[in-house]
């Protein structure tokens, strides 16, 4: 037996969440099943956090203990081959017996991505939130500046799961701006139920100008949902990456004719 961890990226549209759950196609069991049906044995895959239905990640990790001949790439290449369209495993590769995926971790970094055009993108629409209003961006970069730190983070958490504590820190929040739209990109030891979501739509109504800036402080200050702005839709949310104490993942990609892509 070794234990494995992996770096996988899923097309939330196509899934109810990470998480198994009876009579839905969660990317946790799409994950088990393939890894059953290569190994011929149940494995329980542990993923470093929970994302619900029609969020997205491009660097989800997951770690699993496998009884199997095959070396790290190898193994890889099998199961991409078993998994459903909308999921692929990215990287894999054996770490040590106490890392795990979910306890390990120190940190997630999340983007919600924002299209700005004045029409709908056709392909889009399960893959970012429009917004066609002129939005103010200094007016949203200022109020960025205002969930940082460590805090009570009640009134940008949704009722529904459970937590023994609100308090969190986040570590960062930036707003990347492109012609087209925007990403509020997000890092924190931590992220309450809906919490990124809510922060991205209380950024969206400062930028329409119905909040300011300074309203922000009120909100996390108040500790009540009521006072935030609305949950932004899924399908704008990516988990970006998780961070870990050591870096996984660091030995070059390299396949059956070297390193894929333009730059050796």
């Amino acid at each position: 037996m070794r234990n494995v961890r992996a770096l996988i990226a899923y097309d939330g549209s196509k899934f109810f969440g990470w998480q198994r759950q009876e009579g839905f196609e969660s990317v946790q069991q799409a994950l088990e099943e393939s890894l059953e049906a290569l190994l011929g044995a149940h494995v329980v895959v542990h993923g470093a956090g929970r994302t619900d239905t029609g969020v997205h990640a491009l660097g989800q990790v997951a770690s699993f203990m496998v009884d199997c001949p095959l070396d790290d790439d190898r193994l890889r290449h099998a199961l991409n081959a078993h998994l459903p369209a909308g999921v692929v495993v990215r990287r894999l590769e054996s770490c040590a017996p106490e890392f795990h995926a979910q306890f390990s971790a120190r940190g997630k970094r999340y983007a919600y991505v924002v299209c700005t055009s004045r029409f709908r993108l056709p392909f889009a629409h399960e893959h970012t939130h429009w917004v066609r209003d002129p939005l103010d961006l200094a007016a949203m970069r200022e109020a960025c500046a205002r969930f940082v730190g460590k805090r009570d983070f009640a009134a940008l958490a949704s009722s529904g799961s459970p937590r023994s504590s609100t308090v969190r820190t986040v570590r960062s929040v930036k707003l990347r701006a492109r012609r087209s739209g925007f990403a509020v990109v997000v890092e924190g030891d931590g992220f309450l139920y809906n919490m990124v979501r809510t922060m991205a739509g209380t950024l969206i109504e400062v930028g329409r100008g119905r909040r300011r800036p300074e309203d922000v402080t009120r909100v996390l200050e108040s500790l009540d949902r009521r006072s935030a702005g609305p949950t932004a839709p899924p399908g704008g949310l990516y988990l970006l990456s998780v961070l870990y104490d050591e870096r996984p993942f660091r030995a070059p990609d390299r396949g059956p004719r070297g390193v894929p892509g333009l730059f050796q």
